[in-house]
C-alpha cells in the first residue's frame, strides 16, 4: 500500500505533539500529586497524561481525516452496531504502558494505527522520554524516524540462534513458560508495552509470546509496522491479527514474529 506522504507526516507530527503533552506531566512537579493519578473503572491506572494526549491526537486527526471515525482508548465506548460501518478508521493508545509511565521508566509509546476493512494498513509508535519514533506501511516498509531521516528496518531473517525472546522474567504464565521451553536454544529480553514490535522490526528481537487480554489499540500500530518491516502477527491458529471483526475490543492470544518462519518451531 502506498501512504500519502502528507498525511504520514501529519500523523507523525501529531504523535510528537501528543509525546509533548505526556512530558509535560511527566516532568512536572504535580507527577507525583494523588490527582494527577487516579483509577479507571477496571483499576488501572488512568493520569493526566493519557486524557492530554488523547485530546491532541482526537482533535488532530479529525483535522487530518475529517470523517474519519477515531477509536481511542479513552473513548472506547462504541456499539458493536455502530463500529461494523467503519470501513476506515484510526485506532489510538494514547499512552500505551500507563504503568511504565507511573514507574517512571520511560518505556511507554503513543500508538496510532489506520485500520482498513479490519488491516491495520499504518503505524506510528513514538517514546515520548527518548523521542524516538516508528512508522510503517505494510508492503511501503518500516522506518525508524532519525534527526537525519527515516532508516530503514528489516526483521531478523533468518532467525539466528539463540532466539531473543520478549517475555518477562519475573511474570511468567505457564503458557509463556511451556512455550519457551518447547524453542530451540534462546534468551529472553525485557522490554515493555508495543516498544516489543519495534524492536522485532528492528531485528533486536525476534519473537513476543502473549497470552492473555490485550486491547486492540495494544497492537495495530505495532502490527503496522512489524509486517511492514517483514514480521507477522498470527493468532494461535496462524492467522494473521484483524481489527473491529469482534463484539469486544480485546484481542485473543497472539505471537508477534521477525521471521515468519519461526511459526514452524512453535508448539501447536
Amino acid at each position: 500500500m502506498r501512504m500519502d506522504e502528507a498525511l504520514r507526516e501529519g500523523v507523525i507530527a501529531l504523535a510528537h505533539r501528543a509525546a509533548a503533552r505526556i512530558l509535560a506531566v511527566y516532568d512536572s512537579a504535580a507527577f507525583e500529586d494523588e490527582a494527577a493519578i487516579r483509577q479507571k473503572d477496571d483499576r488501572s491506572p488512568l493520569t493526566a497524561a493519557d486524557l492530554a494526549s488523547h485530546r491532541c491526537i482526537v482533535d488532530g486527526l479529525a483535522e487530518l481525516t475529517p470523517g474519519v471515525p477515531v477509536l481511542s482508548e479513552e473513548s472506547a465506548t462504541v456499539e458493536i452496531a455502530a463500529r461494523r460501518g467503519w470501513q476506515r478508521f484510526w485506532l489510538v493508545d494514547p499512552l500505551d504502558g500507563t504503568r511504565e509511565f507511573i514507574k517512571r521508566n520511560g518505556e511507554f509509546t503513543v500508538n496510532i494505527a489506520l485500520v482498513e476493512a479490519g488491516v491495520a494498513v499504518f503505524g506510528v509508535i513514538q517514546q515520548p522520554v527518548t523521542g524516538a519514533l516508528w512508522h510503517g506501511v505494510p508492503g511501503g516498509g518500516a522506518f525508524r524516524r532519525t534527526e537525519g531521516g527515516d532508516l530503514a528496518l528489516r526483521t531478523r531473517v533468518p532467525a539466528a540462534r539463540p532466539l531473543r525472546v520478549a517475555a518477562s522474567r519475573s511474570h511468567r504464565d505457564a503458557r509463556t513458560q511451556a512455550l519457551l521451553d518447547a524453542l530451540p536454544a534462546h534468551e529472553t529480553l525485557a522490554c515493555g508495552s508495543s516498544l516489543k514490535f519495534c524492536r522485532i522490526a528492528e531485528g533486536e528481537i525476534d519473537l513476543y509470546p502473549r497470552f492473555g487480554p490485550t486491547s486492540e489499540w495494544d497492537t495495530a500500530a505495532g502490527q503496522a509496522i512489524l509486517e511492514a518491516a517483514g514480521g507477522a502477527v498470527l493468532d494461535p491458529r496462524g492467522r494473521p491479527f484483524r481489527y473491529n471483526q469482534r463484539e469486544g475490543l480485546l484481542n485473543g492470544d497472539f505471537v508477534a514474529l521477525g521471521d515468519p518462519a519461526l511459526r514452524a518451531v512453535l508448539p501447536a
